[in-house]
């Protein structure tokens, strides 16, 4: 049996493959769905089966195109209701995969459908158990997205029943079981995940706060709950995509895949109200871009800042990206259901300006440079609560990038402002939205808090993360 986790970090997501005497199965695949056909060929082995282990919010599924190129059946857990045709299991129903036995293991409770596959190898030992969004290494996934198209399914209904999924099918498998989650550190489907990709089922009983042995059911609803932040704005459209299906990768690459000379890319933009989105390096950004674009760096957590800030997947895009990364910008798009992409600019930022149109820029200055005007306005913090609370500039205001849209009436409109993140991604990401709409007052501190660190600007005492609520 060969069993290999892909972790795409970007996304945080982990596609398991499962090879067995000339058979193989995906579970939970990536929208781009060639590698896994290629590996498959590679091993000489046909693709028969495609395990979904709920409708997945964060990102698109690539069952259907997956299912359409290999003939391989697609499987759901108890209770899934898709538009197309697939296997809907039933709890301990069995596949075989060569000589392995997977077993379906219905854990509602991240939604309703959850479910986990138990695999076992061709000596009859139990190996592993791939868990998706039932239970992540150091946590577990997040009871409240089922929510927006289920009004009466409470979190704290979905919550009891994740509580009974955990301690019922899950705790009581054996210690030495590896145990293959769908996600990460990173991911917006839990609240603390570990950084770890794996780990035994017996370690997790260990450290894994929701599995402890005396928790009762209210505790365990109450500390879930507990600091649960409102999930990204594209979650539901993405859960709807893969109940209802979507256009073929294959067809929105080719719409994608158009480049467009400076005259051509401006005639879109103005004919189609097209979001112009700028994936270059943020340094680059900041010393030169289009007039009204938006940043958001290929380079950091593209997929999920786009998806948290753009929010309607349907939102027409056209691209400028650094050269020859155009179809990774669109693929990493489709990955979260942003299938609306028009074409991008051809030659870039340099074409725009020898076509003699204007360029804009973000003021920027270096830490040591904000330490010495720290003083003369307002400090604004575009991290996440909790990294605000551990520590951050006196006297700074805490507007997180991920909640900009929400606050916007907070950020100050006539007078300047200074605004840093941790490293300086997120708060060019965050004044190239604000400068799209109308702020230009913005002075963005290069470096973030890693260089605010190095000066003399007073910052309050360390609060370690691990000893907040």
């Amino acid at each position: 049996m060969k069993i290999e986790q892909i972790y795409t970090g970007c996304i945080a997501h982990a596609a398991y493959y499962i090879e067995s005497n000339g058979e193989a199965a995906i579970v939970d695949p990536l929208r781009e769905v060639q590698p896994y056909i290629e590996k498959a060929s590679k091993d000489n082995a046909k693709i028969k089966y495609i395990f979904e282990t709920h409708f997945h919010a964060d990102f698109v599924s690539g069952h259907l195109d997956l299912a359409k190129k290999t003939g391989a059946s697609i499987v759901y857990g108890p209770t899934a209701k898709p538009n197309f045709d697939c296997i809907v299991a039933t709890d301990g129903q069995e596949f075989k995969v060569g000589g392995v036995t997977i077993k379906a293991i219905h854990t509602p409770g991240h939604t309703l459908e959850s479910t986990c596959y138990l695999v076992t190898d061709e000596t009859g030992k139990q190996h592993g158990i791939i868990t998706g969004d039932t239970l992540f290494i150091g946590d577990v996934g997040r009871p409240d997205l089922a929510q927006e198209l289920v009004e009466d399914l409470t979190q704290e209904i979905l919550a009891g029943h994740l509580f009974d999924s955990l301690r019922n099918k899950i705790m009581p498998l054996s210690d030495d079981l590896i145990v293959y989650p769908n996600h990460g550190a990173g991911s917006a489907c839990g609240k603390n995940m570990s950084k770890e990709t794996t780990d035994t089922l017996g370690n997790q009983k260990k450290v894994n706060y929701a599995l402890r042995a005396d928790m009762t059911k209210e505790e365990f609803i109450k500390e879930l709950l507990d600091g649960l932040t409102p999930p990204p704005a594209y979650f539901p459209q993405n859960v709807l995509m893969n109940i209802q299906g979507y256009e073929s990768l294959d067809a929105v690459m080719s719409k994608a895949e158009t480049p467009l000379h400076p005259k051509e890319f401006e005639a879109v933009a103005n004919q189609t109200d097209a979001l112009v989105l700028d994936v270059r390096n943020e340094n680059d950004f900041v010393k030169e871009h289009v007039p009204g674009s938006i940043f958001i760096g290929l380079h950091g957590q593209f997929a999920p800042w786009v998806g948290a800030l753009i929010r309607n997947t349907k939102q027409p895009i056209l691209l400028i990206t650094p050269e020859g990364k155009e179809v990774e910008t669109i693929t990493r798009l489709s990955r979260v259901g942003f299938d609306n992409t028009l074409g991008f600019l051809l030659g870039g930022i340099e074409a725009w300006k020898a076509a003699g149109y204007e360029i804009d820029s973000i003021e920027s200055i270096s830490p040591e440079v904000f330490a010495a005007q720290y003083e003369t306005a307002q400090v604004i913090d575009s991290r996440k609560p909790g990294e605000f609370t551990a520590e951050h500039v006196v006297n700074a205001k805490n507007i997180p990038l991920d909640y900009v849209n929400e606050q916007l009436a907070e950020v100050p409109k006539d007078e300047k402002f200074f605004i840093h993140c941790a490293g300086g991604y997120r708060s060019v990401i965050m004044s190239s939205i604000l400068k799209a709409r109308g702020y230009h007052n913005m002075i963005n501190v290069e470096k973030g808090m890693a260089g605010i660190r190095t000066t003399d600007v007073p910052l309050t005492a360390y609060v370690c993360p691990s000893t907040l609520k």
